[in-house]
């Protein structure tokens, strides 16, 4: 990983074989200043440039500058606003702590100023680089249309969804273990679905609206206006920031046909990672232009969103977006020819990991059943229709969703 190479030469580390140590280490016996062990459990070492803490199991490695900035004392944070009083431009790049010790949960700094640093030993775990490597950021369940249909996962209830925040908990764990949720039992209105929607998040405007009810009557230059069937897709992939969370309420459909197909994008790029590392890198690396023109007598939009297919956390290489959606991708002119071919191979794999039928959870979508999906994770299609058919929803904003599940005390 060339990005994560980096990281690790900038903030003084080498990748050895068995994980990242500090420079200098092979020479600590003469070099070392402090050598601590207060119990089986922590013991710590002061390297030339870091300090080396090996507590529950995991070696940690903290620079000393990070250390001095994540001091949690009064005078350097406030916890009542929980914002940072410390200007970190002024703490010296060279310096070291001049005394240091340790007890059962806690470990103290005093720094040449005279200022002591009190850190509990869990939060040093919690947020040091290695903690966060092996760790994800986001609980979640991979899934085919087998896993979910045999995880049996309830839909919300309407009228307990609108008046109970622990039904509004349960539906956002759903949401957030698998991509997707619904509450059943809504009243068949725009009006309705707006008023749900509101429960979890704030609703993103767009060229599209707030929020939007159409037929298959062409009013947009989208295929999604047509009866057409539509093959798996990210949404607004043309967006520098594609809207993180859809929603569709089917109002009224008159005909046959119209099935809704949901992919687990984040299980078929975990597929090609498995089994095709440098595919996966290429998707993760490679940035892809997208573009939607519309010329219509009543709407004149032209959106770019230039972005690599995976979107990656550096540090343990877990997906966060997917941008996925071969209609509005644009002209590749982002990649050196001599990648080019490479590129293709690695996206008609990730390509071949959507499309596979053990992959394709089909669902009907009826008045009163309100589907959400996350558009960074899960994709979404449908197989043409017959008839009349009325489908409303809207965008949300992530971060608001987000935001609802911390606060109802979720992991997210």
């Amino acid at each position: 990983m060339a990005l994560i190479r980096m990281l690790a030469r900038l903030s003084g580390y080498v990748h050895l074989n068995q994980g990242l140590k500090c420079l200098g280490a092979s020479s600590q016996s003469k070099r070392l200043q402090h050598t601590a062990t207060h119990s089986s459990s922590c013991n710590y070492q002061l390297l030339p440039d870091c300090l080396e803490l090996n507590y529950g199991g995991l070696v940690m490695h903290f620079d000393y500058v990070w250390l001095r900035d994540h001091c949690r004392s009064a005078s350097c944070y406030n916890s009542k606003t929980n914002q940072r009083n410390l200007d970190t431009a002024s703490i010296d790049l060279n310096i070291r702590p001049l005394k240091s010790r340790v007890d059962e949960d806690n470990l103290f700094l005093t720094w040449p100023d005279g200022h002591m640093t009190r850190y509990n030993l869990t939060w040093l775990a919690q947020n040091s680089y290695e903690g966060r490597k092996r760790s994800a950021m986001q609980p979640r369940i991979l899934w085919n249309a087998d896993i979910y249909s045999s995880a049996k996962v309830p839909s919300a209830s309407w009228d307990k969804f609108m008046s109970c925040d622990e039904e509004l908990k349960n539906f956002l764990n759903n949401f957030l273990l698998y991509g997707i949720a619904f509450v059943e039992g809504a009243p068949p209105t725009l009006e309705a679905t707006e008023t749900a929607t509101q429960r979890v998040s704030l609703i993103r405007e767009t060229m599209y609206g707030r929020m939007w009810n159409f037929t298959s009557d062409f009013s947009r230059g989208d295929t999604a206006y047509t009866k057409l069937a539509l093959d798996r897709h990210t949404d607004t992939s043309y967006f520098q920031e594609p809207c993180g969370i859809q929603v569709f309420h089917c109002l009224r459909h008159e005909g046959t046909g119209g099935r809704t197909l949901l992919v687990d994008g984040f299980h078929a790029a975990d597929a090609v990672l498995q089994r095709t590392p440098a595919n996966f890198e290429l998707l993760s690396h490679v940035p892809i232009k997208h573009e939607y023109v519309e010329n219509l007598s009543e709407h004149r939009n032209h959106m770019i969103g230039i972005g690599p297919v995976l979107n990656v956390y550096p540090w343990n290489n877990e997906v966060y977006m997917i941008r996925y959606n071969n209609y509005d991708r644009s002209v590749i002119n982002t990649v050196p020819h001599d990648v080019v071919r490479r590129w293709y191979a690695a996206h008609r794999q990730l390509s071949a990991e959507l499309r596979r039928p053990d992959n394709e959870l089909w669902v009907k979508l009826k008045p009163g059943k309100v589907l959400f999906i996350d558009n960074w994770r899960v994709l979404h299609g449908r197989e043409s229709f017959t008839g009349l058919r009325q489908l409303c929803g809207c965008y949300l904003t992530r971060d608001d969703v987000l935001n609802t599940a911390r606060s109802l005390g979720l992991h997210a």
